[in-house]
């Protein structure tokens, strides 16, 4: 099963997807962890997503897709995946289209709560950049950029929402019971 978590910050979308990915024995494919990953092994991609990221500036959609497809390729992806962090707008969606297709994802879920229940979490979780201020502005970022893709996927027939309220382990088990209906 190939299946995206899209959800504002906080919802705990990485938690869930690594709970999820474990449970249907699928890898969990996070684009930060492989842009960190190939820096550290100073891959080829890795030292031009190092310049990129030294002058401040975002990792080009090409460049992540090209890292995404490579990362698709590997043997452990065969019976399906997790994406968490990519697409996170819809320039990016229609990328990943275009590189495999609209059957590269058989499920969208989509994680939710209260906005003043997100801020608080995110207030709450001690990360020194997480301030009022880079707190609210990045729930503003969500809804102007990602929020759109909610429709964009609903619009295809393969969104999931899920409540991300509730112990951890009640959500993962409504994720489960959501994706129920997307598989073969």
């Amino acid at each position: 099963m190939k299946i995206l978590f899209l959800g504002p910050p906080g919802v705990g979308k990485g938690t869930q997807a690594v709970r999820v990915a474990e449970a249907l024995e699928i890898p969990h494919i996070s684009t930060g962890e492989m842009f960190r990953e190939h820096m550290d092994s100073a891959t080829g991609l890795g030292k031009q997503i190092s310049r990129i990221v030294a002058r401040g500036d975002l990792v080009p959609d090409s460049l992540t897709v090209a890292m995404l497809l490579e990362r698709l390729g590997h043997s452990d992806t065969a019976n399906g995946y997790i994406l968490d962090g990519f697409p996170r707008n819809l320039p990016q969606a229609h990328a990943l289209d275009e590189a495999i297709g609209e059957a590269a994802l058989d499920a969208v879920v989509v994680l939710q709560a209260e906005f003043d229940m997100l801020k608080e979490r995110l207030l709450n979780r001690g990360r020194a950049d997480d301030t009022e201020e880079s707190v609210s502005n990045r729930l503003v970022v969500y809804e102007r950029e990602t929020a759109p893709l909610v429709r964009f996927y609903e619009d295809r027939g393969v969104t999931a929402g899920v409540n991300g309220v509730g112990s951890v382990e009640e959500i993962t088990a409504n994720i489960l019971a959501a994706l129920a209906r997307f598989r073969p």
